[in-house]
């Protein structure tokens, strides 16, 4: 998280490519927590619950930061995207947090964590013209995770429909 929130500030200091380095490597470690933490057997239900939460607010602090770059250099739209993603990778999210709470296993769909993490941090580090001599892939890492969170979540309601369709059947028969 300490990574993370240094990132943020990085970008909002127009440190993007340092604050994409930042998130990466925080998010990355965020990663690995995790699975030390199962594979080590000390993971706690607490533990599971607080690295997912905590997710949310990494992901939504950078984001954040993103759109008031965007906002401060008069990009409206892109900044307005930004509030896309942070809905869209909310819903990913609460997607399958709902459709686990129904007894459906629900990790389906494209825009997973990883893959907004990967968007993002790209975004971030290839974002700004001391990179790539007059091209900024910023903006359009944000389209694209507004465009794949929206598609994933429409990905996770099917196939909880689907699921939750089978569950009935077999009720039923």
């Amino acid at each position: 998280l300490a990574l993370v929130v240094v990132g943020a500030a990085l970008v909002l200091l127009d440190h993007v490519v340092w604050g994409g380095i930042a998130y990466a490597i925080g998010s990355i470690c965020d990663t690995l927590d995790g699975r030390y933490s199962r594979m080590s057997g000390k993971g706690t239900l607490f533990g599971a619950f607080l690295d997912s939460t905590l997710d949310r607010i990494e992901e939504g602090i950078v984001l954040a930061a993103v759109a008031w770059q965007f906002a401060d250099s008069g990009d409206s739209v892109a900044a307005a995207m930004c509030v896309v993603v942070v809905l869209g990778s909310l819903m990913v999210s609460y997607t399958r947090a709902r459709a686990e709470a129904l007894g459906v296993e629900c990790k389906v769909g494209i825009a997973t964590r990883p893959v907004r993490v990967v968007i993002l941090s790209a975004g971030l580090v290839l974002g700004g013209e001391e990179v790539i001599s007059g091209f900024d892939l910023l903006p359009i890492a944000i389209y694209v995770m507004a465009g794949l969170t929206a598609i994933t979540t429409l990905q996770r309601v099917w196939h909880v429909r689907t699921e939750l369709k089978k569950l009935d059947a077999a009720a039923t028969e």
